[in-house]
This record gives C-alpha cells, sequence and structure tokens, in this order.
C-alpha cells in the first residue's frame, strides 16, 4: 500500500517538473520575441526540470542547435558565451535607464537600481564558455 501511494507522489512530482518546464519552454519562447523577458534562464530552468521528469523531453532540449550549446555549457562548467553575458548585462543597465526615465520618482528608481545589483554582480561574475 505504501509503495503505491509512493508511486502515485512519485507520478505527481513527474507530471508538476514536466508541466513546469513546458511552461518555462514557453517563457523561454517568449522571450525570444519579446525584449524583456530573457530567454536562456527560462530554458535553464526547463533542462533542469526535464532531467528530473522528462530524459526525452531534456535530449531535444539539449539537441537544439541554438540553445543546446548554452544549456550543456551551463549544466557542465557553469559558463555563458561572452555574447550572451554582454547582452545580459546591456539589457540590465537599458532596463533601469528606462525604469528611471518612465517611474520619475528617485525611491523608486533606487529601489529598482538595488533589486538588479544582485543579478547584475551574478551574471557579471560567470566565467566565459570557449
Amino acid at each position: 500500500m505504501e509503495k503505491q501511494l509512493a508511486k502515485v507522489g512519485n507520478k505527481g512530482k513527474v507530471l508538476v517538473l514536466k508541466v513546469t518546464g513546458i511552461f518555462f519552454v514557453g517563457l523561454a519562447i517568449l522571450g525570444v520575441v519579446l525584449p524583456i523577458l530573457p530567454t536562456t534562464p527560462f530554458l535553464l530552468v526547463a533542462a533542469a526540470c526535464f532531467a528530473k521528469s522528462s530524459p526525452k523531453m531534456q535530449r531535444r532540449l539539449l539537441a537544439n542547435k541554438t540553445f543546446g550549446p548554452l544549456i550543456h555549457d551551463w549544466q557542465k562548467y557553469r559558463s555563458i558565451p561572452k555574447k550572451a553575458k554582454r547582452i545580459a548585462l546591456l539589457t540590465m543597465v537599458l532596463s533601469v535607464c528606462w525604469s528611471a526615465f518612465m517611474l520619475q520618482s528617485v525611491m523608486l528608481t533606487v529601489l529598482v537600481i538595488v533589486l538588479i545589483i544582485g543579478p547584475f554582480i551574478f551574471i557579471a561574475r560567470l566565467p566565459l564558455s570557449k
């Protein structure tokens, strides 16, 4: 009886991970079209979800000629390409500038800057892939 309950719980966890992975792939696709949304972080989350729920879907993601190498480099070396790093940092700076312009409030601008500092430092310190 306990084994059956464990299987049901496991199946539920696998289903949640698959659905979450598919959701993040969808967000990544939107990120390709919309400049506000990033693409790579969503694909990394999707790959992590598929690694624990669907090896087939993970293989398909890694086989993608555009995003597969990025995901592979991240999983194996925790590194990103120089171009991706440059784009991410530039996008962050431009987003802060645009937010400051649109918000027209010193306090809100400071809040945006404070919120972006952590991710900016994280990305800036990542090693470059080969």
